[in-house]
Formats: structure tokens, sequence, C-alpha cells
């Protein structure tokens, strides 16, 4: 077969003009980039992003976490240091940098596009009627009929019946929360009148409303982030805290927090109450295994003077002015007082040592002394001493202890002494809780082939090379406790249980369209049943049954 003569294949040899779409101009690309910025599918990748983009947070410390990591990673990679903290990489403040803030822009600005064009959508096609009934009800799912024959009847009584049934049916749906309309369609001279239902619209609202709580969380985590507080402090039992910045140990903020809206208010631990399992109770097998932890605290308002006891437990935290005060930590605080050769007293103080077994409470501690102390050549030195604490000690068969009780029943506490530079004067930010030996040398333990100080509570020993004493005063417990203030936080498990709801309300709830037609025939009638779901609808063809089930009752 030849062609026409003015085919073209698409090379313009037929001479016809090939078509081309029009320049989009900037309005054009502009429109597309919204478009494709506010479908589903975008707002996925930037969720995803998102998650992704988090990871570097965990990876190096972040100034607004933890400053004195920052430090330190500045000091040990001297040269990566400026390249991760130039910008754009912003590595240090993650959470902060440009990259990040422009995904999660994008991903607000995405989710807000989705939502309220499907908000006025929905809106529309809840004020909108019911689909017209489609003309070939035998398409659809789950489709029966029923024959109803009586030959003897003229075409006003089928008519009639027809009328009846469906209006009998549009009842049927009502009671079923169906919204429903009767139609009547004439084709080819046969006039059809059938009932147009559809209900689920609350599948779409539930839909919504999860979306939109979404939203909530977003903007109410992004308003905490900016005005948040936490702090955390150790008090040994007989401290008082204050709530000002400068009394806790680590802090984090907000960018726009303000320090003076802190309340005032103070804390002292007068004790810290454990009770544990005892042999009394009849399960060995869980001796020594904490019941319950309590602190008890007096608070004081510095306003009026007032002082009022409170306790603290786990998972029960004290609400002072709105911000919950949880204690998480606790262990013991052995008092050490070191002298000079002169008797003079250089440190005198309870210093936390971190269990290392919460079972047995074995703990590792370290006490520095950079003032004070001088050598038997008459110099000034740094003495550095690290050591465990063993609340009930037993020996083990290499001679070295351990602990097998958690109270204090037998509390021993050995030292290792060093001397040399603690590293306090060289600008880097040091832990009170470790002890950088590189740049010491160590006079007692192990390594060094000499034994080292061995102290219960009241004993005294001489440090060596005659640079004084040191004496175990006693052993009080310390409470570490957790202060935080989030203005934001009440929406966001508002907006966090509504999302719950929403999702859980649009997964139970069916969006289905259902018609029942009578069709007049020759020798009677035929009632046909049918439906369509929006979305996955198991049930679908279960509802027709049954609704064709009770219409042939009802009628």
């Amino acid at each position: 077969m030849s062609r026409p003569s003015d085919y073209d294949d698409g090379s313009g040899a037929g001479g016809s003009i090939r078509a081309e779409s029009p320049e989009l101009g900037l309005t054009g690309w502009l429109r597309w980039f919204w478009r494709q910025l506010t479908s589903m599918r975008v707002a996925l990748v930037l969720l995803l992003l998102l998650a992704v983009a988090a990871i570097p947070g965990s990876l190096v410390p972040q100034r607004s976490a933890d400053p004195n990591g920052v430090v330190q990673y500045e000091a040990d990679h001297p040269k990566l240091f400026p390249i991760l903290d130039a910008f754009p990489i912003q590595a240090f403040d993650v959470y902060g940098s440009v990259w990040f803030s422009a995904i999660y822009l994008l991903l607000f600005i995405s989710l807000i596009g989705c939502v309220i064009p499907r908000i006025a959508h929905h809106w529309k096609a809840w004020r909108g009627r019911p689909p017209k009934t489609p003309a070939r009800l035998e398409r659809m799912a789950g489709f029966s009929e029923v024959r109803l024959k009586n030959p003897e009847a003229s075409d006003e009584d089928r008519a009639a019946f027809a009328e009846r049934a469906v209006e009998e049916a549009a009842r049927v749906l009502r009671k079923l929360r169906y919204r429903t309309e009767i139609q009547r369609v004439t084709r080819r001279g046969v006039e059809t009148v059938s009932v147009s239902a559809e209900r689920g619209y609350l599948r779409e609202t539930g839909n919504l409303l999860f979306h939109i709580s979404l939203l909530g969380v977003l903007i109410s985590v992004g308003v905490g982030g900016v005005f948040t507080f936490n702090g955390q402090k150790v008090l040994v039992e007989g401290e008082t805290m204050v709530n000002q910045l400068i009394d806790y140990d680590t802090v984090n903020t907000g960018r726009a927090f303000d320090s003076s809206s802190l309340d005032p208010f103070g804390l002292k631990l007068d004790s810290l109450d454990v009770t544990y399992v005892t042999p009394d109770d009849g399960n060995t097998a869980a001796i020594g295994q904490v019941r319950d932890y309590t602190a008890n605290l007096e608070l004081i308002d510095p306003e009026n003077g007032e002082v009022s006891d409170e306790t603290i437990q786990v998972n029960h935290p004290l609400r002072v002015h709105g911000s919950p005060i949880y204690l998480i930590a606790n262990g013991y605080a052995p008092r050490i007082t070191v002298k000079n050769a002169e008797g003079t007293v250089v440190y005198s103080e309870a210093m936390p040592f971190i269990p290392q077994d919460n079972m047995t409470m074995t703990s590792l501690g370290v006490v520095k002394v950079p003032y004070g102390i001088t050598d038997g050549a008459g110099e000034q030195v740094q003495v550095g001493l690290r050591g465990f604490f063993y609340p009930t000690k037993a020996d083990l068969d290499t001679g070295a202890y351990t602990s097998n009780y958690p109270d204090l029943e037998n509390p021993v506490l050995t030292l290792d002494v060093f001397v040399g530079d603690l590293g306090i004067d060289d600008g880097v930010p040091r832990s009170v809780y470790s002890l950088d030996t590189s740049k010491m040398e160590q006079l007692t333990g192990r390594a060094v082939d000499a034994e080292s100080i061995e102290l219960v509570p009241g004993e005294t020993a001489d440090l060596p090379n005659g640079m004084g004493t040191i004496t175990l005063d006693d052993v009080p417990r310390y409470a570490s406790f957790d202060v935080m203030r989030n203005p934001a936080q009440t929406f966001v498990l508002v907006f966090a249980l509504l999302a719950l709801g929403g999702l859980v309300w649009s997964l139970f709830v069916a969006r289905r369209r259902m018609w029942v037609k009578a069709v007049p025939t020759d020798d009677g009638l035929v009632l046909q049943y049918a439906a369509l779901a929006r979305g996955d609808d198991p049930a679908l063809e279960r509802a027709v049954e049954e609704l064709r089930d009770t219409h042939r009752d009802r009628l």
C-alpha cells in the first residue's frame, strides 16, 4: 500500500511541518518546578534526604551539644577541621547549616503544597453529588442482578414497582451511612431509575488530618529547637544547685533561648535512697538488684524563701514551673582530703566515681590536684589520682579486688598516683572524669611494681615521695539530674497523637461507591447491584451481597 504524498515520518521529508512544543518561559518553568515540588513523590524523597542529612550530626561533635568535643576535635585534627568547618559543609553545626535548613524548608513547603490543594478538592467532593450511575454495571465489582417476572403487569405497574424498589434501596443505603441520590435516565426509549450512593469521605479526612498533624509536628519541633533548654547537674548528698546557666555541668540550648527566661528556684539533695533485693525477700537469684531509687530534695523558692520537701523517682520527675526534672544516674562520690607535706589542705572534695558495673557498683574515678604539692626536691608538681571504688570489696584469685554487692558493706578505695602535666594549662577543655597520663609519670600501681594506695572510710595514707597525705573522709551518694524546658513539647505530643489517630482512621474507613438500578423488561423487572472501591477494599463484594439480600428481604 502506498503512503499519502503528505506523509511525514518525522524527518520532514513529506513536506509537513513538525510539531514543536512552545518555549516554557520563566512562568512556565516556575509552574513546572512548583508542580514537581508539591508532588508526593518529591515529598517522600525530601523526607528520606532529611533522614540521611542528619547522619553527619552523629558522626562528629556538634557545637550546640558538645562544644568541648569540637575544641578537642580541632586539636586532634588541625588540618581536617578547617575543611569540615568551612561553608557550606558546616559539619560541626549540621542542624543549623544552610543545606540542612534548605532540605527542611523544602520538605515543609512540599507538604504544604500537597495538603492545601487536597483540602480544597476534598471540600468540593464532600459537598458534591454522588457520581452518575454507569450505563453498564456489569463491569463493576461484585455485580449481581435479580430478575422479577410478572408478564401480566402493565408498564405503569412495572415503572411504579421500579420506583418503589429504588427508593427502598436508597433507604437501606442511607441507614448504612451512604450519601444517596436517585437518578432517572432514558436510553432508546426505555427509562431506568437507579440510586447512586457513596461513603468513606472520612478516609480522606483522616489522611488529611495525618498530613496536617505531620506539618504541626515539624513546626513544633522547629520552634522547640529554637527555644529549648536542657541542663544536666550532678549533686552530691548535701549539695545545692540553682536554676542558672552557670550552675549546670552541661547545657544545651536553642539559638533563640534567653537565659533570663529561666524560672528562679533552687534544689538541695538531702539524700538518695536506694533499696535492694535482700535474702529476706526469698529471691536469691536477684540479690543485689535495685528495687527503686528515691531522691529526697528540698525545693527552694528564692522569691518568698519557702522550702518544700520533694521526691524524684525514675520515670516520676519533679515538675517546677512546667519544667520536668528527671533522675537519670547515680553512684558514689568518695570525699577525699589531700594535704601537702606541710599539712596544708590542698584538695577537699567529694568526687563522683562512674559505675562500671550497675549490678555491683564497682566505680572508676579521677582526682586532680593541680596546685599546692611539692615533690622531694621542693618543686611544685601536679598530681593525678586514678582508681576504683568497691562498695563491698571481695578478693579474686588473681589478687585483684572486685565488688559483690552494690551497697556499702565493705567499702574500699584504691588509687594509683601520677605526677606531671595534667593538661589543664593548654587551653583545651578536659573532662573531670578522665585522666590523660601521656605526659605524666606513674608512681604507684602494678605497672611500676608499687602498691596502690588503699583506703577505707576515715583512713589516711601517705603519698609517695613525701608529697603529703590523703584521707578518705566518707562516701556519700550522688545523683545526676536532667532539667528540660521545651515550650513546644505539648504541641508535639498533641500533633503526634492526631497524626496517629488520622492514620488509623484512614486505614479502617473504606471509600466506596454503590449502585442499585431497576431496568424494566418485557416480562418484569431486573434489579442490578454493583460497587466500586476507591483503593483497596477486600470486603467490597461481600458488601454488595449483603445489600442485595437486605434489599430483597425488604421488598
